[in-house]
């Protein structure tokens, strides 16, 4: 079984707290990524937005782009509007030939509000995750349609975020939305990481090793602490470096015969986690672990073709 590794540049420049940032141009983080191991990585705010910009850098670090976050809002706003402000992602996506976009909910949300403690999440009646199931089915079926296929990202704060939640969603959705399972989100969401993957084995399209810090996490006050909080307090770090077992993770990928990306998003203070030593300590971890279950991390980074 053949597997790849990528990075999120989430632990360079963080998009909702300016505070977690190093200021390292693209080509520094896509340096220190690939010196690493990694061969690719997810889109972050720092990339340029013409594939006639990006593919020399791509080309230039030998890193393949693996993926980017997409800010959807299909649980209050129509597909419409969606479709619009997706298209170019997807033209460009296409043009730098990207395994996929990563779907976030952002409707509702409070994922990127300091302001608003953990515990008032949204929450959706049964039938609103009926019909948003459908709505992003029907997103999704149309996203390929256009060439670039969808992957869900249940995430901590959102519409879908605990286990029953993922599982509902997953219930009234179809195939036309494939599935990132997210570890980290998960688990600090008190979800069974392992249950979740043997569940919906079938539709997961791209995953993320995002590790925790259970310590962090369980010394949360939900009803004062923010999502943003507990990424500042350091909830989240890399394979090897958290609470979660991955060897058990990857190998229950094995066992189902999953093959695709491995992405390492591991938001934290760059001052107190420099992101090279972050990634190194990553990479050596799951190369550990993959060799374990079974799979050939494929090494080459920008296709030679």
């Amino acid at each position: 079984m053949k597997a790849k590794l990528g990075m999120s540049p989430i632990a360079w420049w963080n998009d909702d707290l300016a505070e977690l940032s190093d200021d390292v141009s693209l080509e520094e983080c896509l340096r220190q990524s690939r010196s690493a191991g990694f061969t690719g990585m997810e889109m972050g705010r720092r990339f340029p937005n013409d594939p006639a910009v990006m593919l020399p850098i791509l080309k230039k670090a030998d890193v393949t782009l693996c993926g980017g976050w997409f800010s959807g809002t299909l649980v209050d706003e129509d597909m419409g509007k969606n479709k619009d402000r997706i298209q170019p992602m997807i033209d460009l996506f296409k043009a730098v030939n990207a395994p996929c976009i990563v779907y976030g909910e952002v409707g509702r949300s409070i994922q990127g509000d300091r302001s608003k403690p953990l515990a008032t999440k949204p929450k959706l009646t049964s039938d609103e995750m009926k019909a948003y199931a459908r709505r992003l089915t029907e997103f999704g079926e149309w996203c390929a349609e256009q060439g670039m296929p969808l992957s869900y990202h249940h995430h901590m704060a959102a519409v879908v975020e605990t286990e029953p939640e993922l599982d509902a969603f997953m219930r009234h959705s179809g195939d036309g939305i494939p599935l990132l399972l997210d570890a980290g989100h998960l688990a600090f969401a008190g979800g069974d990481v392992l249950r979740a993957i043997d569940n919906h084995h079938k539709r997961i399209s791209h995953v993320h090793v995002k590790d925790v810090r259970m310590a962090v996490i369980d010394g949360l006050d939900r009803t004062k602490q923010s999502f943003l909080d507990a990424v500042a307090l350091g909830a989240f770090t890399v394979p090897g470096d958290g609470s979660l077992d991955f060897g058990a993770i990857v190998q229950r990928f094995a066992d189902h015969g999953y093959e695709g990306w491995f992405v390492v998003e591991a938001e934290q203070d760059p001052k107190k986690n420099p992101p090279l030593k972050m990634a190194q300590v990553g990479h050596k971890e799951l190369i550990r672990v993959m060799t374990a279950a079974g799979y050939t991390v494929e090494t080459q980074g920008f296709p030679n073709a």
